[in-house]
């Protein structure tokens, strides 16, 4: 059993949300929802606190008070998340991050998040801090998968050690 947090104000539009497995999910200590856009969670395992934020960037043709105030409520998010916690974004940035695919060659079909007639991109990503990149032991795209017709699933796998308390 899975446990999925959202936002999102109107059905089918600018929804975001996170969904945690059934052995995760006591773990999670706070949801903020922060608007249709963008909502984080805390979960502490062990003595590690993770922040997960998921993000759906506005489209480039929309008006530039609505992109303002998405980087706006991003950066009051990261900022307020103390650098001795684990953050992690994933969110679909929409072109404003990255270029578009030119030729991946062989690894195309695990890096290529969306794909329509005219274009092959990276438009979905998982971020962490640099200090936490020796958690991702792998991310990819899952061939095959898709969320929407020209989206694919992005996954990361994480590692985090739980110390184990001395008799």
């Amino acid at each position: 059993m899975y446990k999925l947090w959202y936002s999102g104000v109107v059905r089918g539009k600018n929804e975001v949300g996170i969904l945690v497995d059934r052995d995760l999910r006591e773990s999670v200590v706070e949801v903020r929802r922060v608007n249709d856009r963008l909502m984080f969670i805390k979960l502490v395992i062990g003595e590690c606190t993770l922040n997960v934020v998921s993000a759906y960037v506005p489209q480039a043709g929309l008006d530039e008070e609505v992109k303002r105030r998405f980087w706006e409520d991003l950066d009051e998010i990261v900022r307020s998340i103390p650098p001795t916690e684990r953050l992690f974004i994933g969110g679909d940035f929409n072109g404003h991050i990255g270029s578009v695919a030119g030729s991946y060659g062989e690894r195309e079909k695990y890096l290529v998040t969306f794909q329509s007639s005219a274009v092959k991109t990276q438009i979905d990503y998982l971020i962490l801090r640099r200090c936490d990149r020796g958690l991702c032991k792998d991310c990819k795209v899952i061939p095959g998968e898709t969320l929407a017709t020209q989206h694919r699933l992005l996954v990361m796998d994480i590692g985090i050690t739980m110390k184990r308390r001395k008799r």
